[in-house]
């Protein structure tokens, strides 16, 4: 198979890496940018390309990694679907009805399309679904999380006015609520917009609401109260707790673990993870998004879409939710 990885940018190297390390020998990687391209032919030692259509004519690629700005999602997974090339592609914000639309046209088809649901393979989350599933603190009432990061540390790189976390209807909050949304929900369950109250606290210079305050409702009547952010500094911030009939779960970031309790127990049982492999400038390990890929490629390869967890029409409920919150918002 032949890999195309479309966009160069942090997320794009991270699929590079990904590939070649699951030993795929066919990648080659297309940005607009000359210095994207230059550090990306000198780090991972692939050919890369200036235009799209000259990587379509001198590359031939069977199957697209599409790291784009989520505006451009769709315009590369249509190509893909009317030419019959697989694609995986980053979480999307905007084009729910483009999405829909997507789904419906590949019913048929032996391709692969794969939204990209990495935090679903983090220990964290995949700890407390486990926890929840095998009835550690009975049954799920109330879940609180809030997750964020200052964003001019999302690439310490570059202006956040460069790139589209400082657009409104990417930016950079905004795109981090259905991301989230992709583990949750498959937790949880679907997920029902109630309220939402978004704002712009800081001195951020762009013009996007900066915070997200999120009220849903679950299956069997779950309450989740759900911030996201991007004004936490100097450190990141992933905090959750869930209170259950007969116990909790508490989740955090700062200890690296997931520790839960309940009425049969005197004190915490609590499950510590591993680190990980961490890139310079990046601040989560390679290791979950290599497993997202490797699902991916099994699918790809066995030409079996349930091989990979997330699908199109997830995506387009999971936006719903999102447009459902902002047309709930709380003034």
């Amino acid at each position: 198979m032949k890999y195309l990885v479309i966009g160069l940018g942090s997320m794009g190297k991270r699929r590079v890496r990904n590939l070649k390390a699951l030993g795929m020998q066919n990648i080659a990687g297309f940005d607009t940018r000359p210095d994207r391209r230059l550090e990306v032919r000198k780090k991972y030692d692939i050919p890369v390309f200036d235009t799209f259509e000259e990587a379509i004519k001198n590359y031939s690629p069977q199957v697209f990694v599409i790291s784009t700005p989520p505006d451009l999602h769709m315009h590369y997974a249509y190509y893909a679907s009317e030419y019959a090339i697989s694609c995986f592609i980053e979480a999307s914000v905007i084009d729910a009805c483009k999405i829909k639309e997507l789904s419906e046209r590949i019913k048929d088809s032996k391709i692969v399309i794969a939204p990209s649901c990495t935090m679903r393979y983090f220990p964290g989350p995949k700890k407390i679904k486990e926890l929840i599933y095998s009835g550690k603190i009975g049954k799920v009432l109330n879940v609180n999380y809030q997750t964020g990061q200052y964003l001019p540390d999302w690439h310490p790189w570059e202006d956040i006015k460069d790139f589209y976390v400082s657009k409104r209807e990417t930016g950079g909050a905004r795109e981090i609520v259905p991301f989230e949304l992709t583990w949750l929900n498959d937790i949880f369950g679907k997920s029902k917009a109630l309220a939402c109250v978004k704002a712009k606290l800081s001195d951020l210079p762009a013009d996007i609401d900066d915070v997200y305050h999120c009220l849903l409702q679950y299956d069997n009547n779950v309450l989740a109260n759900i911030t996201v952010e991007v004004i936490s500094r100097p450190k990141s911030c992933r905090e959750m707790r869930v209170i259950g009939s007969e116990g909790e779960i508490v989740f955090s970031a700062d200890t690296n673990s997931v520790k839960y309790i309940n009425t049969l127990l005197d004190k915490w049982v609590e499950f510590k993870f591993d680190s990980g492999t961490i890139e310079n400038q990046y601040i989560n390990p390679e290791e979950p998004y290599i497993a997202e890929m490797k699902d991916f490629v099994s699918a790809v390869e066995q030409c079996n879409q349930s091989l990979f967890p997330n699908t199109l029409d997830d995506d387009f409920d999971i936006l719903q939710t999102l447009l459902n919150l902002e047309n709930k918002v709380v003034t």
